[in-house]
C-alpha cells in the first residue's frame, strides 16, 4: 500500500500556522479542530510541525504557561517528510526510528498532506482484514 492511497480516502484537509503565531493560539486551533498537528508555513514552504508533543515540551518549560511563545521557538524544525509514493512499511519504519507520529508528505517539493502514525495503523488494519475475509472466502470455496 502507498502512502497516497491513504491520502485519497483520508482527504488532503490542511492546516497551518507560521512561524510567528503564537504558541497559544495554535492550541487553540488543534483543540478546536481535534488535530494532533499544524504544518508551519511560509508561504508555500514547509518550515516544520508543530505537535501536541511539542506543545507539553513549552508549557514544561514555562511551569505550565506558554506565555508569549511563538511557534517557530518550539516547532520541529526541518520534519522528518513522505512521499506519496512511499511504502507504507518504510513509512511506519521511518516513524518508528524517528519517533515522529505525524509527517508532511511532499510531491515536487510541495505540501499535500500529513500523514499520522494512527492513519498509518487504520489503513494497515482495514488491509488485513480485507485480505482475511478474501482468504477465509477463498477457503470456504475451495473445492472438497
Amino acid at each position: 500500500m502507498l502512502i497516497k492511497e491513504i491520502l485519497r480516502v483520508k482527504g488532503s484537509r490542511l492546516l497551518s500556522i507560521g512561524p510567528t503565531g503564537r504558541a497559544v493560539d495554535a492550541v487553540k486551533t488543534m483543540a478546536s479542530e481535534n488535530l494532533g498537528s499544524l504544518v508551519v508555513m511560509e508561504g508555500t514552504r514547509l518550515l516544520g510541525m508543530l505537535t501536541f508533543h511539542e506543545i507539553l515540551q513549552a508549557l514544561h518549560k514555562g511551569n505550565g504557561s506558554l506565555g508569549d511563545a511563538v511557534v517557530g521557538d518550539i516547532m520541529v524544525k526541518n520534519p522528518v517528510t513522505a512521499t506519496p509514493d512511499m511504502e507504507v512499511n518504510i513509512l511506519r519504519r521511518t516513524m518508528l526510528e524517528t519517533g515522529a507520529r505525524y509527517l508532511p508528505v511532499l510531491e515536487d517539493n510541495k505540501l499535500i498532506g500529513v500523514i499520522s502514525f494512527r492513519d498509518v495503523a487504520k489503513a494497515v488494519l482495514e488491509e488485513q482484514d480485507f485480505e482475511n475475509r478474501m482468504l477465509k472466502g477463498y477457503i470456504k470455496n475451495w473445492p472438497a
